[in-house]
């Protein structure tokens, strides 16, 4: 049986963060024939906000809730800069149009991941205020079912 060893930085097992680090190599890689410099400051700027994303990804990933949640917001607004750029970048023929169908796939991908993260972080913080800090619900039997944590982590592994 293969156990996945979880990583000592907890962000490093989410699928979200592992596809926003994919998007920035996408944009470096992509982006490598920059000739001038009016379109090299703009890949400059497009590759700081394609890393924006996957860093406050990773640096929400360790505050409480809440705070994560700001984060990961942040983490869109830098996704949507890159949706700017994206658009940009295909106007100056720096990408191609299956490049931009290709980042815009990246983006919606991510899109829909951080939101659901966001989601399942707020639905989290929902059950505690109604369960009460740190407590846990009882099932039938009176033994307790699950806590926010427990449920917080299994919906990590599942983004």
């Amino acid at each position: 049986m293969d156990e996945k060893v979880p990583s000592f930085f907890r962000f490093e097992d989410l699928r979200v963060y592992t596809k926003a680090v994919d998007y920035s190599k996408w944009v470096v890689q992509t982006l490598h024939n920059a000739d001038t410099d009016g379109k090299m400051s703009l890949c400059r700027s497009f590759f700081n906000s394609a890393m924006d994303i996957s860093i406050n990804i990773a640096e929400g990933s360790s505050r409480s809730k809440s705070q994560f949640e700001h984060y990961l917001k942040i983490a869109k607004t830098a996704l949507r800069e890159c949706v700017i750029f994206t658009t940009i970048a295909t106007g100056l023929g720096l990408l191609t149009e299956e490049e931009r169908n290709q980042s815009r796939e990246y983006l919606m991908e991510l899109t829909r991941m951080i939101g659901a993260l966001i989601i399942s972080l707020q639905r989290g913080s929902r059950q505690s205020r109604e369960y009460g800090a740190g407590s846990s619900q009882l099932a039938d039997d009176g033994e307790p079912e699950s806590n926010d944590v427990a449920d917080f982590d299994n919906d990590l592994d599942e983004i």
